[in-house]
């Protein structure tokens, strides 16, 4: 993916990682466009942020994301670069299905449906561009486990590996698909997440990947540093150890 000179559509960027990283990327040249589901906050990130476009959208939605891609693709018909970055984490607790099954299943629908709904609703149009990208994002959670979000570490394993295949089966077109594995970051995600020292500063993990992305344009994976620990701990060989300092040093470890 080319840092410059692209039309990108981020849904579920209202906050956090998302909004940073579409602000950084505006920056660098590229005309993009929020997607959520709240209006209030998107009228207020097209006011802050002059030259961001906005669209409303719901992924747990499949009629949502289908009008919200009539739109896009209406106000932008050289749109080359999706980003499938809404997502939920959830606290459960599997001892009884009574705490973790509704979860669960919003986990999924959200963090997994979801991008494959968004997937589907672009992938035809993006064929059609002279170089185009779909940016998937998984976690570190998706190679070492927090044990208190195991729907959240689950949904982003099945990312991982969604993003493998369909690379695989879209290598014959002009469609590129770059995962970015983020660390604990911190935003809001969680309860307390934006306050805790085991989580990366924002600033520092959004400027991190868009240096990546300018260095690395043909990068399969973006992964900042903080992210390797919890990345390549089964190649290492010190998958358990990683296991073990992640579940007792982030504060929801617990």
């Amino acid at each position: 993916m080319q840092i410059s000179g692209n039309t990108i559509f981020i849904p579920g960027s209202t906050s956090g990682i998302g909004l940073a990283l579409a602000v950084e990327l505006m920056a660098e040249g590229n005309t993009v466009i929020v997607g959520g589901r709240r209006a209030d906050l998107l009228e207020r990130i097209a006011a802050e942020h002059p030259g961001i476009d906005t669209v409303q959208i719901d992924t747990t939605d499949p009629a949502s994301v289908d009008s919200a891609a009539k739109e896009v693709l209406a106000r932008h018909p050289d749109l080359n670069v999706l980003v499938t970055m809404a997502g939920v984490m959830r606290i459960e607790d599997w001892h009884r299905p009574e705490s973790f099954l509704a979860s669960a299943e919003s986990v999924i629908t959200t963090n997994l449906l979801g991008p494959i709904r968004l997937i589907a609703a672009f992938v035809e149009h993006l064929q059609k561009q002279p170089d185009a990208t779909i940016v998937t994002v998984s976690s570190g959670l998706a190679f070492a486990p927090l044990k208190v979000t195991p729907s959240y570490n689950a949904s982003k394993a099945a990312i991982h590996m969604l993003s493998e295949s369909i690379r695989l089966q879209l290598a014959d077109t002009t469609v590129k698909i770059v995962e970015l594995e983020p660390p604990s970051v911190r935003t809001s995600l969680l309860p307390g997440q934006e306050d805790s020292a085991f989580a990366m500063p924002l600033e520092e993990f959004v400027a991190e990947v868009v240096e990546l992305l300018r260095t690395q344009p043909d990068a399969k994976e973006i992964q900042v540093e903080r992210v390797k620990f919890l990345r390549y701990g089964e190649a290492r060989g010190d998958y358990d150890r990683v296991v073990e300092v992640l579940n007792a040093s982030d504060p929801h470890g617990r």
